[in-house]
């Protein structure tokens, strides 16, 4: 079932992977934990057949994009096998500001000899424009992991490239209900579904979503081969989030656009950022063509590494812990992992959840106050 033109994504999010209506059927398509089927069904095995549980799911999130969907065990699952369809010697271009899982497999790749790897700074359009004429790849992710540049998806999508290659946005941070890469000319979009999807930290999930029939086949063989499949349950509880996407992530971003202005006025905070705020570098790029500017809020402490390693010690209700995109608040210091020295190191990601807005606020405020005196001498604001 595709979603239809008339249908909101909101009211789409609820109605979408339903199965055929009838008679005694369920409302939700159920749990179907099986490897094998009997002969005749139409099926003969998951990994190379699926399930209804993964085809719900991936009717869901193909009606939300505008495309068709094809499930992965994991966010990196999906991505790898994008990479796994490029030739030997192939040119990829990757923004400055990425998640460390893509970093790794993108310089694992380059010493390997699979392909030459260019770096391009995510809000650098004409960088973009340029090495379009050359890449087999163009890798965007927008928002960036963790600074928060919003690419020109519009300009770079729909740029002429050579022929057979790849624009691909991670689009993990965005959701598919504040931009929608495949209108303005991507060929993928990229989710981690354990994160904004399943948004409730339980599952390990992820999706390669495209309009072209060839590459949703290509996607799906790849998937086979590699034996990169979704398991039943984390589908079907992703198929669950995704019913509630439109009103977790409205109650998040509300509170992160709070919370990112609150952060700013304060006097231990020296950078925030955040694509709501006039100040952000790539504010007026993301009013542009986003629908909204999502609940995740990066800000330097005044202190360094220290006083942000302690501020997270110091939170009471906002979790000190990987990820994002649940219902629960998370905050972790990203320069503190292997990969990541082009981050500052007193930089927190803070992924706002449902909590009530001011709970919050308390939270940071109190943290910030336990850990006042240790600024660095000279920290500018």
């Amino acid at each position: 079932m595709v979603r239809p033109d008339s249908v909101s994504p909101e009211t789409w999010a609820v109605m979408g992977g339903r199965g055929s209506p009838g008679a005694d059927a369920p409302l939700n398509v159920p749990l179907v934990p099986a490897s094998n089927f009997e002969h005749g069904s139409g099926r003969v095995y998951s990994r190379t057949d699926g399930t209804p549980t993964w085809e719900a799911f991936e009717e869901l999130l193909g009606g939300l994009e505008g495309g068709l969907a094809v499930a992965f065990a994991s966010g990196m699952g999906a991505i790898a096998a994008v990479f796994d369809l490029l030739p030997t010697g192939a040119t990829v271009a990757v923004g400055d500001d990425c998640y460390q899982g893509v970093a790794g497999l993108v310089a694992m790749g380059a010493a390997q000899g699979r392909w030459h790897v260019v770096r391009v700074a995510v809000e650098d359009t004409a960088g973009w424009l340029e090495v379009a004429q050359e890449a087999d790849l163009l890798w965007l992710e927008s928002p960036s992991n963790p600074l928060l540049a919003v690419a020109d998806l519009p300009a770079v999508c729909a740029a002429r490239r050579k022929p057979d290659a790849l624009a691909v946005v991670d689009s993990t941070f965005a959701t598919p209900l504040l931009q929608q890469p495949l209108e303005l000319g991507a060929d993928l979009v990229i989710h981690s579904a354990t994160k904004y999807l399943g948004g409730h930290s339980d599952l390990l999930l992820g999706a390669a979503v495209t309009r072209s029939d060839a590459l949703a086949r290509r996607l799906r063989q790849r998937r086979e081969l590699a034996g990169a499949t979704p398991g039943a349950l984390e589908a079907y509880l992703a198929t669950r989030g995704v019913r509630t996407l439109p009103l977790r992530l409205e109650r998040a971003s509300a509170s992160a656009a709070l919370l990112a202005d609150r952060l700013a006025d304060h006097a231990g905070v020296a950078v925030v950022r955040y694509p709501g705020r006039l100040d952000h570098p790539t504010h007026a790029m993301a009013r542009s063509f986003m629908r909204g500017f999502g609940a995740v809020v990066s800000f330097e402490v005044d202190g360094g590494a220290d006083r942000a390693d302690a501020m997270c010690r110091s939170l009471r209700i906002i979790r000190h812990a990987t990820s994002l995109g649940g219902v629960e608040s998370i905050i972790e210091r990203r320069a503190a992992l292997p990969g990541q020295a082009h981050i500052p190191p007193g930089l927190l990601r803070f992924s706002v959840g449902c909590e009530h807005v001011e709970d919050l606020w308390s939270d940071l405020d109190q943290a910030l106050a336990r850990t006042a005196g240790m600024e660095t001498a000279g920290t500018a604001r």
